[in-house]
């Protein structure tokens, strides 16, 4: 008997469909990338000098890995409340209070990362077709998360001194500009906002009725006057301002995705939706690791400091050193963001040709400028938060590949 049924096409059961269009509005992260690549190269056997990621070269303090372990031990990894244990956000409270920000434990939302609270930051303020001022150069996650909400982020310039530019900004300001996001000290150039350039920020902000979305992840990582200014300090813009740190940079937790928003009481709610959402809990021992490095010693974070000073100034004089660099001094994080523009554009070269030649053929993992916005073009980002013996290494070695360009 014949069969009546259709007869079976193996390769349209092999064909993939499509995801969802907004997935291909995100973008990734430069640093990411270099790193597999350098990781790749060692792998090979060749020496790399690693200055692409921003992670502290030392361990996060033993009172914080013994917080977390102790509470491991005791059984504290069941879930917890989506907002957080109030132990964290007390501290995280105290910690924003010190800075000038009006803050309640029960204005806190613990998040798996600082990442992760911009993200959810984004999502519950940028409506479609709205504007996102956005650092240029700035962490490439702003304009990617900007675009998965829907929104068209324009980016602003930054200033003399490689800190947001308060006067661009407010040249940039349109009908349908609805949130300011803010990173001081920024990434990838170290530049920060004083306290007077902050308070005509918040004017602006306040003037415009617009939301900030503030990532202060390096807010403790300045090297002249104590902590950053922060703008959720600044009457008026408080009550308009979501601000975003974390346990990464400062108490080098990198690994350990810990993080936090503050937010104005009417926006907590819907925000704790989202974290229901998204991860219902950070795990309570992780957390645990948090107060332990909020109500701890600080003799880390000041050691750290002063080490992340020395080597700034080390590495800002052997750029500046090097034909055809100019290296300005940041105020603060630990990265430099040298200007190689005149040098590569008299040899035909890009930032991004020339950071792969350093890769390849010199062995230093750095990250090219452009991946930070259009502006960083003809720069380089290299994080000095890596040892001295390696930044030493690094600077012979990128003057060879100066050297080997002007050939």
């Amino acid at each position: 008997m014949t069969s009546t049924l259709p007869a079976a096409d193996s390769q349209s059961h092999d064909v993939v469909p499509p995801l969802a269009a907004r997935v291909a509005q995100l973008s990734g992260e430069g640093a990411l990338d270099v790193f597999r690549r350098a990781t790749e190269l060692e792998r090979a056997g060749r020496s790399i000098v690693h200055l692409e990621l921003g992670a502290p070269d030392v361990d996060a303090p033993a009172h914080v890995v013994d917080a977390a372990v102790a509470a491991l031990r005791a059984g504290d990894a069941r879930y917890v409340a989506p907002q957080g244990i109030m132990e964290l956000r007390e501290a995280i409270a105290a910690d924003v209070r010190s800075r000038g920000v009006v803050a309640d434990a029960d204005q806190v939302i613990v998040t798996p990362s600082a990442k992760t609270a911009v993200f959810y930051a984004m999502m519950a303020t940028v409506e479609p077709g709205s504007e996102v001022l956005v650092p240029d150069p700035g962490f490439p996650i702003y304009p990617s998360m900007a675009r998965f909400a829907g929104g068209v982020p324009v980016g602003y310039a930054l200033d003399a001194d490689n800190a947001p530019d308060v006067n661009d900004i407010a040249a940039r300001i349109g009908p349908r500009t609805r949130v300011v996001c803010l990173n001081s000290p920024n990434n990838p150039t170290g530049g920060a906002l004083d306290e007077a350039a902050m308070a005509r920020l918040a004017e602006l902000v306040v003037r415009h009725d617009l939301r900030v979305v503030t990532d202060d992840i390096y807010s403790r990582l300045v090297f002249e006057g104590g902590r950053a200014p922060a703008i959720a300090a600044c009457e008026g813009a408080r009550a308009r301002t979501l601000l975003v740190d974390g346990f990464s940079k400062t108490y080098a937790m990198t690994g350990y995705r810990l993080g936090y928003l503050v937010v104005p009481r009417p926006w907590v709610e819907p925000l704790v939706t989202m974290a229901v959402n998204g991860h219902t809990c950070v795990p309570p021992f992780i957390q645990r690791a948090g107060v332990a490095a909020l109500t701890g010693p600080q003799d880390m974070v000041a050691s750290q400091i002063a080490a992340y000073r020395a080597r700034r100034d080390l590495l800002v004089r052997g750029l500046n050193a090097l034909p055809g660099v100019h290296c300005p001094v940041p105020a603060g994080a630990f990265y430099v963001f040298p200007d190689f523009s005149g040098l590569l554009s008299a040899h035909g070269l890009t930032s991004r040709a020339f950071a792969d030649r350093l890769l390849e053929r010199h062995g230093v993992a750095a990250i090219d400028g452009a991946a930070f916005g259009p502006r960083g073009e003809g720069r380089l980002r290299l994080s000095f938060a890596s040892g001295q013996a390696d930044l030493d290494a690094a600077v012979a070695r990128i003057g060879e590949a100066v050297a080997s360009v002007s050939r």
